[in-house]
């Protein structure tokens, strides 16, 4: 059932939300602590304020009234902002994020690490390159480059400095 009404979002409410001018990141049908929750994370160049959120959800509750994802099951409305520390997950937010910080975690160590921090140099639908900053193990250099293959990615996140 999730995965049909995600299927639903996207393909009726995910066009209309980005003839909004938002960029949709991510549609999540998931169980929560208060039942059922439809959530779809939008964001933009100017990023996303708490009226962007109420005008989406305005604009689309109806338009999910009409087409009943769900089948009749109930559910809250989320419409929110992915965050600054979002995972990176679709082309796009690799694309957004190249010559920036990031850090990969792995599911398993790679040459005896398992966290990865440095630029993202490239990508591809295989594999993810940075140039590293320092081993946090070791506390010396790595290689000026390292590729790491997308399978063993458990979590790529852009590193936030304030």
């Amino acid at each position: 059932m999730a995965s049909k009404t995600k299927t639903i979002c996207e393909e009726k409410v995910v066009p209309v939300i980005e003839e909004m001018g938002y960029d949709v990141i991510e549609v999540e049908y998931a169980k929560k602590s208060d039942g059922m929750n439809l959530t779809f994370y939008i964001d933009s160049d100017n990023g996303i304020s708490t009226d962007d959120c109420e005008k989406v959800s305005k604009v689309i509750d109806p338009l999910l009234d009409e087409i009943n994802p769900t089948d009749d099951q109930p559910y809250t409305l989320n419409v929110s902002s992915p965050g600054l520390d979002r995972p990176i997950k679709t082309e796009r937010d690799f694309k957004r994020n190249l010559g920036q910080e990031v850090a990969i975690t792995l599911f398993a160590k790679q040459d005896g690490i398992k966290l990865f921090e440095g630029k993202l140099a490239s990508f591809d639908e295989t594999s993810v390159t940075i140039e590293p900053t320092l081993s946090k193990k070791t506390k010396k250099p790595l290689a000026s480059q390292i590729t790491i293959q997308r399978e063993k990615i458990a979590h790529i996140v852009p590193i936030i400095k304030f």
